[in-house]
């Protein structure tokens, strides 16, 4: 079987094309790496790029895409709405064809150190490859973001980072590396400008405060567009899957007399999900996979 690794960084620039460009051409010029998916969202000023290749053309075009990324983001002067705390803010290593989680942990913590070392960003691992229970789940490595993090990370040895430096670096931060299996990135945007409405939604169905299992989740204001949206990461879409938790978000948006105006996927998602979705939303009885006329196509 073919040596699959997914890589899918998400970099604190999402306003100015150029750049991302530049980050995802980096990336690209690693012979064996195949860039799927690149998606740029102005509000977050954030960008994700996602690519595959086996372990060791993924590490190198990771490493690539992590050095344009410091020489093009300046961090002191990063606004938006996502939360960050460099400018390649995650970097998650994901195990898809003939590779092991294992292998992801190994691999993060040697690109994690590469970083370290040769840029003098400081890391931080996390989910799989973390080294201590307290920093497993990526809110909690993120807690204070970059303004809080410049501080602590000087201050307070529980911010001490796993590789580099005790002190951001001048414009690109700190970077967080991980290996876990597949996310869904998900949005749910809401027809009102008041952020409390998403707020209190996000708190109700994310899994830190009694919500949905395996779903994290924040309220962000969409200024521009008059909206505002619930952000999910939903860590695990066997546990929760997107009708559901689109279910818990339009009854809850309903008392409070607000409709959904849309929804939208960040990156990629895999078909199981949305066949795990349509399965649900229309209680089709004893539907499998080889049903769907595409698979058996390809087969």
């Amino acid at each position: 079987m073919a040596e699959i690794v997914e890589c899918v960084p998400n970099f604190s620039e999402g306003r100015r094309k150029e750049v991302v460009d530049a980050i995802a051409q980096a990336i690209a010029s690693v012979p064996g790496v195949r860039v799927l998916d690149r998606q740029m969202d102005a509000d977050h000023n954030r960008s994700v790029i996602t690519f595959v290749g086996d372990r060791t053309a993924v590490a190198q075009a990771a490493f690539r895409g992590a050095q344009k990324a410091v020489e093009l983001i300046d961090m002191s002067m990063h606004h938006g709405e996502h939360p960050r705390v460099g400018a390649l803010d995650v970097l998650p290593f994901v195990p898809i064809a003939g590779v092991t989680m294992d292998d992801c942990v190994a691999l993060a913590r040697s690109v994690g150190k590469r970083i370290a070392d040769e840029l003098q960003v400081p890391v931080y691992l996390y989910e799989a490859a973390a080294t201590r229970l307290d920093r497993r789940a990526l809110p909690d490595v993120r807690r204070g973001e970059y303004e809080g993090l410049k501080t602590e990370i000087e201050t307070n040895p529980d911010r001490t980072p796993d590789f580099g430096p005790r002190r951001l670096h001048p414009t690109a931060g700190a970077c967080i590396v991980g290996a876990r299996p597949v996310l869904i990135a998900w949005n749910v945007n809401l027809r009102t400008a008041d952020i409390r409405v998403a707020k209190r939604i996000a708190k109700a169905i994310r899994e830190s405060d009694g919500g949905l299992p395996a779903v994290r989740a924040k309220g962000f204001e969409l200024a521009d567009r008059g909206l505002v949206q619930v952000s999910m990461n939903m860590v695990d879409y066997r546990k929760t899957s997107l009708v559901q938790a689109y279910e818990a978000i339009r009854s809850l948006a309903a008392k409070e007399g607000v409709e959904i105006a849309e929804s939208e996927i960040v990156g990629l998602v895999p078909l199981d999900a949305l066949i795990d979705g349509a399965t649900q939303y229309f209680k089709l009885a004893r539907f499998h996979r080889e049903q769907i006329l595409e698979t058996r196509l390809w087969e």
